[in-house]
């Protein structure tokens, strides 16, 4: 679930809130730092389930309908189209999705259900919805891309639910458009027939990831001072308080990659921390990044101070 990219941001961000806070408590930091990225699979579990809960709200919905002492004929026979979704349906027998919420004590549609209750009114009102609702035939291919229109054009957009997400986690605001692209992915790959085509995705792809987090965070937190002393000394045009602190944290978490990650690709490393300081520095500081990184690649290659090993050079 969570890539290289997104394991820096949350490495940088875990920095930042450790400078901000004045601790010098590492191991509080760290667990903070894994707290946040396990913080990913709790938001995913939530939005997953925005779906299961609005069609079990609307089965509660019809069920009541149709015992009403006075119920109309359409209340009598509604058109079921909408529980009776493939994917919806498959969504809810779901052992994988279950099984998670279950473990992580995903409640909080129960607590919270005039949330669930929104959405479902945002899904009726919606042209999604009616345009699917014309007819009373069910079939995967029409429920499948029924429901991804749904969660990406109603669920996902919505505002309230946006404020309920960010009151509830802040952390999560980052994480949103991450989670949201995971579902929407998988959504676009189930096969009903197969309950193993969808699972709940691990948080790492791999232990070498989740290894790479906490070393990233650590041997960036541990070595500071002489991190900083490496582009501090080599840009003598620039006053270091003009250099901001979002900047100063990516320059030396990728010194740090240079110099203490012997497999990662100087490359990779330089490009990951361009397109981060796009979405969370200021307009040049990819420009001044770059031109940075350059020339400390130059330096350290000339002096013999890189130890990249395989196509780490390249």
């Amino acid at each position: 679930m969570l890539n290289r990219r997104h394991i820096r941001v949350k490495v940088l961000q875990t920095i930042y809130a450790m400078h901000q806070s004045g601790s010098d408590d590492l191991q509080k930091t760290e667990k903070f730092l894994i707290a946040s990225m396990e913080n990913l699979q709790d938001l995913y579990l939530l939005m997953i389930s925005t779906l299961i809960e609005i069609r079990e709200k609307e089965q509660t919905f019809l069920d009541i309908s149709r015992k009403k002492h006075l119920a109309t004929a359409e209340e009598k026979d509604p058109n079921t189209k909408f529980v009776d979704n493939i994917v919806l349906k498959f969504l809810t027998e779901n052992k994988s999705i279950a099984n998670a919420v279950e473990k992580r004590k995903i409640n909080d549609w129960k607590q919270n259900d005039d949330y669930i209750l929104l959405l479902l009114e945002s899904t009726k009102n919606s042209v999604v919805y009616k345009t699917y609702m014309s007819n009373r035939i069910n079939t995967f291919e029409e429920d499948r891309r029924f429901v991804m229109d749904l969660f990406s054009e109603v669920i996902a957009p919505n505002d309230k639910l946006y404020e309920f997400l960010e009151d509830h986690r802040l952390t999560w605001v980052d994480d949103i458009p991450l989670v949201n692209t995971i579902i929407l992915k998988q959504l676009k790959a189930i096969d009903h027939t197969k309950e193993s085509s969808f699972s709940v995705p691990a948080l790492f792809r791999d232990e070498e990831d989740e290894e790479f987090a906490i070393q990233l965070f650590r041997k960036t937190a541990l070595r500071e001072y002489e991190l900083a002393k490496e582009f501090i000394d080599r840009t003598p045009n620039w006053d270091p308080d003009r250099i901001s602190e979002v900047d100063t944290i990516m320059l030396k978490m990728a010194i740090c990659e240079f110099l203490h990650f012997p497999s990662i690709p100087i490359k990779v490393t330089i490009n990951e921390y361009l397109e981060v300081a796009k979405e969370y520095a200021t307009p040049k500081s990819s420009l001044f990044i770059n031109g940075i990184l350059d020339n400390l690649v130059k330096d350290f290659q000339r002096t013999n101070k890189l130890t990249k090993s395989g196509r780490g050079l390249l």
